[in-house]
């Protein structure tokens, strides 16, 4: 799908998938049904839930068979894409792709701390905004960032099949 379609596709995601609610609880419930959606699929991925603050606060993770410490640097390096600017991981890598400019480039930030790659998504909650992030690392990005819209999706109880990337 070309880059401005997936864009507007992204920014719908992030308008519609907020939360009513963000507890420990609410962080448990979403890293399970991650979880068992990439046993069911046999995916190797690490899953991480952390809500914003200094420092962050870990609340939900996992490392599944097939994966190794490299995935949990991607997952820091994604979240501090989405603690920064809010808005999923994916979405600022496609508008760096389309502008053709490189992460460190357009912000002059460290590529070793940061990666525009999907996988993290904010979490927002309804009236209080961004208070954390849901994060994917071991598939290709765009699979990466689809598993954590169908969780999402499944919480919220929203159709995963007209909000998800093609």
């Amino acid at each position: 799908m070309p880059i401005p379609e997936d864009l507007a596709a992204i920014a719908r995601q992030e308008a519609t998938l907020r939360l009513p609610t963000f507890d420990y609880d609410t962080a448990w419930r979403l890293g399970l049904s991650l979880r068992e959606l990439a046993i069911s699929r046999k995916q190797s991925v690490v899953i991480d839930i952390r809500r914003f603050g200094q420092p962050h606060q870990q609340l939900f993770y996992t490392a599944l068979t097939g994966t190794t410490p490299d995935n949990a640097r991607w997952v820091q390096r994604k979240s501090n894409v989405v603690a920064r600017f809010h808005r999923s991981s994916y979405a600022i890598g496609l508008e760096l792709e389309q502008t053709k400019r490189t992460f460190s480039e357009r912000f002059h930030l460290p590529d070793a701390d940061y990666a525009a790659h999907g996988g993290c998504f904010p979490i927002h909650v309804t009236g209080a905004g961004v208070l954390g992030c849901i994060t994917v690392s071991g598939l290709p990005q765009r699979e990466d960032h689809n598993l954590v819209i169908e969780a999402l999706c499944l919480q919220l109880g929203q159709d995963h099949d007209s909000l998800r990337l093609a």
